[in-house]
């Protein structure tokens, strides 16, 4: 009781506090729906960084390895809550250096950045003053993260973002009070709740996200997970969206901030009900283009946390071509990250990422600002559209020198996107549009053909 009776002041504390946000946002000039979007529409890519006292543990205890994301360790590896929290304790990733971060993540071509303020495990990585279990308070660290890497964006352009984790393993009036008997098969069990959870909700979950959308500036995109839980209500959602909205008028927030969302594919299944303002597919690309703003969030291997026995890594080549797939159907691509422990990026990671960096600063042309294709999926790629433009990628280079368009395209030049000064010969016929190309492929992995369309 001493501990929730402690709580609960902690927790008025950052209410008031929070409380004189809403003065200050009436002095911010509230956009549209659509101007409120365009910076995000835009962008196409961002960077997803799961990091926390999950990264010590990398996915293992003893001979024990979690299936899954590394970031369940504390479910998948049945630690007590006492147990688990002699991680927080460790965090000490001395080697973390926020600049760099952001710089890789500009560098690969990335326009924001969205990090996981509070896992389901519960620690937080910013300064709470709701709650003592904080990078601040329970670390050695002593540095307030959240803070380091929203000043690092702004200083370069990016746009700062972050997670929140409904789900909060370590709460007493949240998932804490099922520990070590808590497991994921409860996740969709009805009759699994606490009835102390709108507790948490209004005087711990809101007062902290207020802390965030308060302390660090704007924030472009607050983005939830955790709300398959049976303790989270649809009204929670709704009154947490206009929260967020009364607090930053301009951010923009994911649709699981709300109960809408099918599963896995991440849309919501009775548009215009559930609040949100973009869809989540998770670990997939939809077969065809959403009528409807969307961004699909993916690992770089099988794990979100750091996890250094996964080596099952996506290919370079691979992940351009999924961001090209993205962009082709109109979504964005948010490409995770799983720092270790000293706040290091594993290096296959920085290889991709820089792979990623060559090819965007060659070919962001045809990706940033881009519409979905207007045409079906060729057999050679996919196609884009922007100012009049189509751009033509080609995952599969004709080994013929022809490369074959919809006959529909009426076109008043083409070339090589990286190439601009050679004209290529294209001949419309009956069936298609016929591209004389080089026999071997200018670009690695994938080469981007600019037509510029007639009037």
């Amino acid at each position: 009781m001493k501990i929730l009776r402690r709580l609960s002041i902690l927790a008025l504390i950052a209410i008031l506090s929070v409380n004189t946000s809403f003065a200050q946002s009436k002095n911010v000039k509230k956009l549209s729906d659509d101007e409120r979007m365009a910076w995000w529409r835009d962008a196409k890519f961002g960077m997803f960084i799961h990091w926390g006292a999950y990264s010590i543990i990398g996915g293992e205890r003893g001979t024990k390895i979690a299936g899954g994301g590394a970031e369940w360790a504390m479910d998948k590896l049945d630690y007590t809550i006492e147990d688990y929290e002699k991680f927080p304790k460790m965090f000490n990733p001395q080697l973390f250096d926020a600049d760099a971060w952001v710089t890789m993540a500009k560098n690969a071509g990335m326009k924001y950045i969205v990090i996981t303020s509070k896992h389901h495990e519960g620690f937080g990585l910013w300064d709470s003053k709701v709650s003592k279990y904080d990078v601040m308070d329970t670390s050695p660290f002593k540095r307030d993260i959240i803070k380091e890497l929203s000043d690092a964006c702004k200083k370069q352009g990016i746009v700062f973002c972050f997670y929140y984790s409904i789900v909060d393993w370590h709460h007493p009036q949240a998932q804490g009070n099922l520990y070590p008997n808590y497991n994921i098969s409860q996740h969709d069990d009805p009759s699994v709740v606490n009835p102390e959870f709108p507790k948490y909700y209004e005087n711990y979950m809101k007062p902290q996200v207020g802390e965030l959308l308060k302390n660090y500036g704007d924030v472009g995109v607050v983005w939830f997970d955790g709300d398959w839980i049976s303790d989270y209500t649809t009204e929670m959602g709704k009154d947490l969206y206009k929260f967020i909205r009364d607090i930053q008028p301009n951010t923009i927030v994911n649709n699981r901030v709300d109960k809408g969302r099918t599963g896995m594919d991440g849309m919501n299944n009775h548009p215009g009900e559930f609040a949100g303002d973009f869809g989540t597919p998770e670990q997939e690309i939809p077969d065809t283009g959403i009528d409807s703003d969307w961004e699909a969030c993916m690992t770089m291997n099988g794990t979100w946390g750091y996890k250094p026995d996964d080596n099952n890594w996506k290919s370079s080549q691979d992940l351009i071509e999924k961001l090209v797939d993205i962009v082709s159907k109109g979504g964005n691509f948010l490409l995770n990250i799983g720092p270790d422990g000293y706040g290091r990026f594993p290096s296959q990671s920085i290889r991709r990422l820089n792979a990623m960096g060559q090819w965007t600063k060659k070919n962001g042309e045809a990706i940033y600002g881009a519409s979905a294709s207007p045409y079906e999926k060729p057999k050679w790629g996919r196609y884009t559209k922007k100012d009049g433009v189509l751009y033509a990628h080609v995952f599969e280079w004709p080994k013929d020198g022809l490369l074959k368009l919809n006959k529909d395209i009426k076109f008043k030049k083409v070339t090589l996107l990286t190439n601009p000064g050679v004209e290529l010969k294209a001949l419309g016929t009956s069936g298609e549009v016929l591209v004389e190309v080089p026999m071997l492929a200018p670009d690695n992995p994938v080469t981007v053909v600019k037509i510029e369309l007639a009037k």
